[in-house]
């Protein structure tokens, strides 16, 4: 078994036996069941170990949890448990892969990294809702994680954007901080869980809902956000609301625009396509978690997925040590 203490970065091995570009559930998962097989593991994450589930306030349905765990929490263990066995993890950003046949080689902000297979478990990034202001004001006043934002806003007036479980659920969340939220839903109903929206109705002395209301733009001054500009569409009347911050949960996307040269297949909205053994259209690379075709975009089903990952690259790696 590979020991954590001699394995510090990236050039500790000329060959990788795997590379798992991103550190969320997925690829924490498959690594405590490679590094476990005496596999050779690398990890490259670019942004938060854990993925979204690090910033998830509380996750409720992971199985083994009865009363739910913080997500930063579950991350936390999953991290610990896979470098408990010998993963490395580097922080950093793979920029493409190339297949080189018996290897592959990844070019990254370390450097060139060579390995004989890759798991794809970068899961997927907030959406933007693409309207004026919104990248300006971008971490000033716009925000797309209430765990990480949402106290700064103690006492504050704040518009959530969204009628999904995530924008419920961090609306829910934000009362904890804000004295009044405005709940913008685009649709005539919620497309969150009817579990959520019951919740939801509990805190209706702090949030409004207003349904049928886009988010036309968002407005600020000296650098600080004033207010919302959105349009009632049942009454075609524009509205504004005023705001000191702006939370917006549209939806998440695939992060696959290392993957633009199209070697690996992805699918129409930007995730990889895999086969039923999770083998993208090049052979030795893996897909798994989120960013997958066909995933079901929960933590469980992505740790499930990077277990079954990790199974099918013991198999290739045992097949080329036979072919050798």
């Amino acid at each position: 078994m590979a020991d954590n203490k001699e394995v510090l970065d990236a050039t500790a091995h000329e060959v990788w036996d795997v590379v798992m570009v991103g550190a969320g559930p997925a690829a924490l998962s498959a690594a405590v069941y490679t590094t476990r097989e005496d596999i050779t593991t690398l990890l490259f994450e670019k942004g938060v170990i854990g993925g979204l589930a690090a910033i998830t306030d509380w996750v409720d349905n992971y199985p083994g949890f009865p009363k739910g765990i913080a997500g930063l929490d579950l991350a936390e263990n999953l991290r610990l448990q896979a470098e408990r066995f010998g993963a490395v993890i580097e922080l950093g950003e793979v920029l493409s892969i190339a297949d080189k046949g018996d290897h592959k080689e990844l070019d990254t902000t370390s450097g060139l990294i060579k390995a004989r297979t890759v798991l794809i478990a970068t899961g997927s990034d907030y959406k933007k809702i693409g309207v004026p202001g919104e990248e300006e004001y971008y971490a000033r006043g716009v925000h797309y994680c209430a765990t990480c934002d949402g106290a700064f806003y103690r006492d504050k007036r704040l518009v959530v954007v969204g009628g999904g479980n995530s924008a419920v659920q961090e609306a829910i969340f934000l009362t904890r901080f804000a004295s009044h939220i405005d709940l913008l839903v685009r649709g005539d109903s919620f497309r969150a869980s009817d579990v959520l929206v019951k919740e939801l109705d509990k805190h209706k002395d702090k949030i409004s809902v207003h349904m049928q209301h886009t988010t036309d733009e968002i407005v600020g001054k000296d650098n600080l956000v004033t207010h919302v500009v959105s349009t009632n569409k049942a009454i075609g009347e524009k509205v504004e609301f005023k705001t000191d911050g702006v939370f917006i949960f549209v939806g998440l996307s695939p992060n696959t625009a290392f993957l633009k040269d199209g070697k690996v297949e992805l699918d129409e909205i930007g995730l990889v396509k895999t086969n039923h053994e999770l083998e993208t259209t090049i052979k030795g690379i893996y897909a798994a978690g989120d960013v997958r075709s066909g995933a079901t975009m929960q933590i469980a089903s992505a740790t499930g997925e990077g277990a079954t990952a990790a199974l099918k690259i013991r198999e290739y790696i045992d097949d080329q040590n036979m072919g050798a």
